[in-house]
């Protein structure tokens, strides 16, 4: 199994959003479980991939040359992959990849995570989706998703296809039993 790690390429305020990069990297490390990423070497990127590799882990990175010719692009991965754009990017990423979390990050971190959700509830793959909640960073973001379900943009169901854990070994543990739910998009129509 590999899980695809969405996350910041700065480090944040908070020194825990680092230590749980890094404990999310040796736990997937530990577990077996491949990590597939940005390919960067910097911020919540590096530190998880800094901390799969340090515990025995496969780690695969997908960079686009851009960023690449910016010598951002991390040298001592198990694979890294260089595309020609953010969207060869986020396709191979997702490709790769039997799950996705989120760690904190800005919107590139929220645009991936959302992209692949998104495509999971309309069907286009059955793989898990998750936030990795450090400090209540994403309180107030699933609060709104909340909101957004209430207000019937979203089906309950579809909203709770996001896993929203604190703990990575937990997280971890859930992508590998996850089975997507069989519900149909729009509301109105089935099931809500």
């Amino acid at each position: 199994m590999h899980l695809c790690v969405f996350c910041g390429s700065n480090p944040g305020r908070l020194p825990v959003y680092r230590e749980a990069a890094v404990a999310l990297g040796t736990a997937l490390a530990e577990s077996g479980v491949g990590l597939v990423y940005g390919g960067a070497s910097v911020g919540l990127m590096g530190a998880v991939a800094d901390a799969a590799l340090a515990a025995g882990g496969e780690v695969i990175g997908v960079i686009p040359q851009s960023l690449a010719d910016k010598e951002l692009a991390h040298k001592g991965l198990t694979e890294q992959h260089v595309t020609q754009s953010m969207h060869e990017r986020k396709a191979l990423m997702a490709e790769l990849s039997d799950g996705f979390i989120a760690l904190p990050g800005g919107a590139g971190t929220l645009e991936e995570v959302f992209e692949v959700w998104t495509w999971a509830q309309l069907g286009f793959h059955k793989k898990g989706c998750g936030l990795l909640n450090i400090a209540g960073y994403y309180d107030q973001l699933v609060g709104f998703l909340d909101h957004v379900a209430g207000e019937q943009f979203m089906k309950t169901a579809h909203r709770d296809m996001l896993i929203v854990e604190t703990d990575p070994n937990r997280m971890i543990e859930r992508m590998q039993t996850y089975e997507a739910p069989v519900v149909t998009k729009w509301i109105g129509r089935g099931e809500n």
